[in-house]
């Protein structure tokens, strides 16, 4: 679960997987956070019961309007309480916005004389790929969900994060050439960090990270990016990133944690201080 309190007048969440131990301090936090903004989202990248675990919790406490999906109709051999409700929330025409390549959204990456963008861009899906259209006919057959994912990117000036939910390499090999990768600042790896959904060097080459965040996935499985500079967050905790157009300072809650190497900038925040990093706006060598 991701959330971006925007320099604009936006608030922005990317999926969530809640459970009745930690629904309360996370959905406190959401509501607090969000308390000054005028317009806020939840974006899902796929229909995966870890991507919107707990919807239902959340919705409740703090009425989803906007819901950004990717236009599907998913099946489960098990109907959830959040499976439900992400079903009436894809299924509100009121609330839904299908969300493809491309796709353009008043304050999402739209701004106005009332507020101003969100910075938000969705690079994937192309719903004319046929690769794509193979994943989606699975994925409303309840086979696999996985390579429905949204691929999305936030950009503030030089700096830059991209969100690729829960794609597998094989898949993000086959689309290389149909989405406009280009370099970004902060990769959260696919598949929660693990090899199956390893950033193929393809990618990697057009990303240029200077940071890529593993997810929670148990350690065993894990890719660890040799020759990239990581935060792995089963042992960082959770990561407060404080952005703005050329830099980025990194916090987490683990107190122990030794991550990547990362200027000392002597900086005040959430959390632990870990260090800063500028942008790069030229590729490595």
């Amino acid at each position: 679960m991701f959330y971006i309190i925007h320099g604009s007048d936006n608030f922005t969440v990317i999926d969530c997987d809640l459970s009745d131990q930690n629904a309360a301090t996370i959905i406190d936090e959401i509501k607090t956070q969000s308390a000054s903004k005028g317009i806020y989202r939840f974006i899902c990248t796929h229909p995966d019961e870890d991507h919107f675990g707990g919807l239902h919790l959340l919705d409740d406490a703090w009425p989803i309007r906007n819901f950004y999906v990717v236009k599907n109709q998913a099946v489960k051999d098990t109907d959830t309480k959040s499976f439900k409700r992400y079903c009436q929330l894809r299924d509100d025409a009121k609330k839904a916005f299908y969300i493809s390549k491309g796709c353009v959204r008043k304050w999402m990456n739209q701004g106005d004389d009332s507020r101003g963008s969100s910075g938000i861009s969705v690079l994937w899906p192309d719903l004319d790929n046929a690769w794509f259209k193979e994943a989606l006919a699975a994925c409303d057959a309840g086979e696999s969900y996985n390579n429905t994912s949204a691929v999305l990117r936030y950009s503030i000036g030089n700096t830059s994060v991209m969100w690729l939910g829960d794609l597998e390499t094989e898949f993000m090999e086959d689309i290389t050439e149909d989405i406009d990768l280009k370099k970004t600042t902060v990769v959260f790896a696919a598949h929660h960090g693990r090899d199956s959904g390893k950033i193929p060097h393809s990618w990697l080459e057009k990303l240029d990270p200077q940071i890529i965040i593993l997810g929670e996935a148990p350690s065993r499985h894990l890719n660890y990016y040799t020759g990239y500079q990581t935060i792995t967050q089963n042992s960082a905790g959770d990561i407060t990133m404080e952005c703005d157009a050329d830099q980025i300072h990194f916090f987490v809650s683990n107190p122990n944690y030794e991550g990547p190497e990362l200027d000392d900038r002597k900086v005040d925040g959430p959390d632990n201080y870990l260090g800063s990093l500028t942008a790069e706006t030229k590729y490595t060598l």
